[in-house]
Formats: structure tokens, sequence, C-alpha cells
């Protein structure tokens, strides 16, 4: 049975709060230059949460996916699991956790979401296709669209909808199938600028199915072959990615007024990976796509007028 160092011995040589939110903020910065400047247009009080959920979902995928990943057994998520529990019950066992459990205190939240992405980084180590997209879905949800679920505590929602005497009695929406749709169509996005890269470690995230609707072959896909059934694929693909960006997009106005044009951003940022797919001709085996950082800042008050009108 796997046993958790003592809580009490780690605690004592942990890093102080301000200090782990720095190590969450360096973590961001370092590997999601394109999340990173969305999340400073948040408050000064959000901001730091963000970061803090941002890395435990980060280290948690690089566990699977990183370095270490040859490494990485059931039990290892397992373990990962344990300290999650540690978290919530609000005993920090390393220097990023400090962090995480100063958010959950102060931005009371659900742990599902957290398990759910667990539940999510198990299926890597045992699947590497999926037949149907009702099965990337399910794999979707639980790596990207949890975290929509995990960040609602910190955003907050708008309630001034409610203030009107004929709406007192109403209960607020929360949009929580927009929150989950927006973490589909950025694992969409990255399932789709990732195709070379998942496909030298063996990996097929795009359907089978949909592959053998355009008459396109694993063996194809490993070789980089783009030609018309390939560019017929990833349009497919493409459209059904800005659906969820369209459905996410009907959400953000139930979200605190302060957090609308970060997630704005964020979302515009994500999607126009996809115009930039398009722009290299749908060579995604050669040729990574990504968004300019003068793009972004470009886009920057596009957002934010979003945010004030939509």
């Amino acid at each position: 049975m796997l046993q958790l160092p003592d809580s009490k011995a780690r605690m004592k040589t942990l890093v102080s709060v301000d200090e782990s939110y720095k190590l969450c903020r360096h973590l961001i910065a370092k590997y999601s230059t394109t999340f990173y400047l969305s999340t400073l247009l948040l408050s000064e009080e959000k901001r730091p949460a963000i970061w803090a959920i941002y890395a435990w979902c980060r280290r948690l995928d690089e566990l699977v996916d990183g370095p270490a990943s040859a490494i990485t057994t059931p039990e290892t998520l397992d373990l990962w699991e344990q300290q999650l529990e540690s978290i919530f019950a609000g005993c920090p066992l390393d220097n990023f956790d400090v962090a995480l459990v100063d958010t959950t205190q102060r931005f009371p939240m659900d742990i599902q979401p957290f398990r759910d992405m667990i539940a999510g980084q198990r299926m890597d180590l045992y699947r590497s296709r999926y037949e149907t997209f009702e099965e990337l879905y399910l794999y979707c949800y639980r790596v990207a669209g949890t975290v929509g679920l995990m960040s609602t505590a910190v955003m907050g929602l708008d309630n001034s909808k409610n203030s009107v005497p004929w709406n007192s009695q109403q209960q607020s929406y929360i949009p929580t199938e927009e929150e989950i749709a927006l973490g589909i169509a950025k694992q969409l996005t990255n399932i789709l600028r990732d195709v070379g890269e998942d496909a030298r470690r063996g990996r097929i995230y795009i359907p089978l199915e949909d592959l053998a609707r355009f008459n396109y072959t694993e063996q194809d896909l490993f070789k980089g072959v783009v030609d018309e059934r390939w560019r017929s694929l990833m349009r497919f693909q493409i459209t059904r990615a800005r659906q969820f960006y369209t459905k996410a997009e009907k959400g953000i106005t139930y979200l605190s007024a302060d957090a609308r044009w970060p997630v704005w951003a964020a979302l515009m940022h994500y999607s126009g990976i996809l115009n930039v797919i398009e722009c290299n001709d749908y060579n995604v085996f050669t040729r990574r796509a990504y968004v300019p950082q003068w793009q972004k800042l470009r886009s920057l008050p596009v957002a934010w007028l979003r945010s004030q009108v939509l």
C-alpha cells in the first residue's frame, strides 16, 4: 500500500504561501504563454488562485506526458490522488501544494473535477486510440473540461440579473455546460496542433471513425501525408472545435464582470491556433501552429469590447 510522507514533517520545510504562488506563476509562464497572458487580466485577488489550479493540472499532465512519463504507473496516480485528498484536507505535502491549499480555503470548490482529471490521465496510460468522438469527448472532458469547473469558484458569477425584484427569487444560472465546452474546445485544438508530435509517440487522438470517413489511414498519418483527404479531415475537425468555442462564448456573460475579459482573451487566443493551422495548409506534421505574441496583444482590445457588450 502506498504511503504518503508524514505531513507534519513535510509542512515544517515548505515555502511560504507567497513563495508557493510565485512557483506556480513561473510554471505557467514557462509552459503556457497564451494562458499566462490572459491570467494577467484578472484581478490581483483571483490571478494567483488560477495559477495554483493551473500548476496542479500541469504537474499532473507532466506525470503522463513529461520526461518522467516512462516510469509513471497507475500507482503513481494513486499517490497523486492521495496527495489531492491531503490538499483538500488543508495539509500541503510539497511547495506547490501550499498555494492550492490556500486557494481552496479562499475559494471553496468541489474536489470532483480534480479527481476526474486524474481519471483522464489514467486513460493516457493505457489508451493511444479512440474509436469514436464519444470516447474522445470523455477524455477531453476529464483532462480539460474539468478546468472550467475547477475555476468557477475563483472566477465568480454575475448575480446582477437577479437583483431586480421580479428575479430576486430565481437561482443564478451557472454556465456549467459552457465552461466544459471551453475546455473541450481547447483540448480539441491541442489535439489538432499536436498531431505530428503525438504520432511520433505512437498516439492518435483524432477518432478512428473520422479517419475512415475521409479514407485516411493510420499509416498515412504516421507518414505525415498532407493531401486533399487530410485537408478535408482537418476541416471537419476544426469545424467541430469551433462549435464548442461558440457554445462556450454564450456562458461568458454569466461570469463576474472582472472575469469576462481574461476568459474572452483566452478563448480568442486559443481559437486563433485553428486559424494558423488553416494558414499552414493543415500541415501540422512539420509546422507548429502558434499565435504570435503581437497578435495576442492586438486582440486584447477586441476581447475587452466583447466582455463589455456580449
